[in-house]
């Protein structure tokens, strides 16, 4: 396998577990109605990077790989938004999304410089 492929492979499992890993944060909210809208938008945003990263992989033109990759960019950054809103809102401790939202950063960062390089 390339190093080019291996890193795509590598990269679709770090999505994934970016997505499951949100679904557990889900999980573990309160059970309030802010907990309950906030996690949802962030269960649908963070499901969406790791779809819709695959669908990247998956583009038929440079054009489709753009705006798929864009698409993915987007859905990562509200989901590192919706984090955020968790944190400042109280609702979860800074400390129990640390990991996660430097994930998101780091998934936001990669797709990036990906997209830039397609130009």
């Amino acid at each position: 396998m390339q190093e080019k492929e291996a890193f795509i492979e590598e990269f679709k499992k770090r999505t994934k577990a970016f997505t499951l890993r949100s679904i557990k944060v889900f999980q573990s909210l309160p059970k309030t109605d802010e907990a309950k809208i906030i996690g949802k938008q962030l269960l649908r945003s963070a499901s969406s990077v790791g779809a819709n990263y695959r669908a990247v992989c998956r583009a038929r033109s440079q054009a489709e790989f753009y705006s798929k990759l864009s698409i993915t960019i987007e859905e990562a950054d509200e989901s590192l938004f919706w984090l955020e809103i968790l944190v400042e809102s109280q609702i979860v401790a800074e400390n129990k999304l640390a990991d996660l939202m430097q994930e998101a950063e780091q998934i936001i960062k990669v797709l990036s410089k990906a997209r830039k390089n397609t130009n």
